[in-house]
């Protein structure tokens, strides 16, 4: 890196990308052409991915063996918020794969070379400023009906949560606030990383951009977040290990899907 920068770029000019308006039938061809990229090398990609599984997997676990039961659901979705930043090596996969480069897994990890690197780290703890500030909703939200009584054992959580008033009000109320942070992760980051990885604007462009993107666009966003929510949820089904396909579909996808909301810069 020749320079230390964040907020802009290196010449510290805040660069807005012109943003596209596209289509549900862009959103299909992203999901497509993610998948095409991960049926190239399926082998080292589940390699690669094996982290989100084991991940989630030791979530549950420590939950539940730390008397933390009624924040199982809470990391389990919230993990999904820190996504678009763990996928970051995924999306260099795709970028060099169309720039006709080696695509090898072991390139993953150039990410660390990128002249945005101080950008795309900030934006990475704010997502997981955003992660950590879902956990501590969701235990005001269990604490304001159950108070600091801790379940016994699973059993008696599902059942405190299924069967009582006061289940169902943590429930409710937990997935309201659960889709306000999904839909501000989704508006700030559904182009913000890719975009840092292909043109070092900085942070603040990118976020601006990922936004306008939105706005621009929502139907098609919509969509994008209720199939990235779809996927993540069948793929937690299996233990988890189904995430180890689906979030690298995702990712290689997430950067068709940039490249169809954001003009290239040669041709603004």
């Amino acid at each position: 890196m020749a320079t230390f920068h964040v907020m802009a770029g290196a010449d510290s000019h805040l660069v807005r990308p012109a943003i596209r308006k596209i289509g549900i039938p862009d959103v299909a061809d992203a999901l497509k052409l993610g998948w095409d990229d991960f049926s190239r090398k399926p082998s080292h990609y589940v390699f690669l991915c094996l982290m989100y599984p084991v991940a989630g997997f030791f979530l549950a676990a420590w939950s539940a063996g730390a008397d933390m039961l009624p924040l199982i659901f809470p990391l389990i979705t919230g993990f999904a918020l820190l996504g678009p930043f763990a996928s970051i090596g995924l999306y260099e996969i795709s970028r060099r794969r169309e720039r006709g480069m080696d695509s090898s897994w072991r390139h993953a990890l150039g990410v660390l070379d990128s002249p945005a690197l101080p950008s795309i780290l900030a934006v990475g703890g704010l997502l997981l400023a955003l992660f950590i500030g879902w956990l501590l909703v969701a235990q005001a939200i269990y604490t304001s009906y159950f108070g600091e009584t801790v379940p016994t054992s699973i059993s008696t959580f599902l059942s405190d949560m299924l069967t009582t008033p006061q289940g169902w009000g943590v429930i409710l109320w937990g997935n309201l606030a659960g889709f306000v942070f999904a839909v501000v992760v989704l508006a700030m980051t559904v182009v913000t990383f890719p975009l840092l990885l292909d043109r070092d604007v900085g942070a603040g462009a990118a976020v601006d951009a990922s936004i306008r993107a939105t706005l621009a666009n929502p139907v098609p966003v919509t969509l994008w977040g209720l199939v990235v929510a779809a996927l993540l949820f069948i793929g937690t089904i299996p233990i988890f290990a189904g995430l180890a396909i689906v979030m690298p579909v995702l990712g290689h996808a997430t950067w068709h899907l940039y490249r169809k909301l954001v003009v290239p810069a040669n041709e603004q």
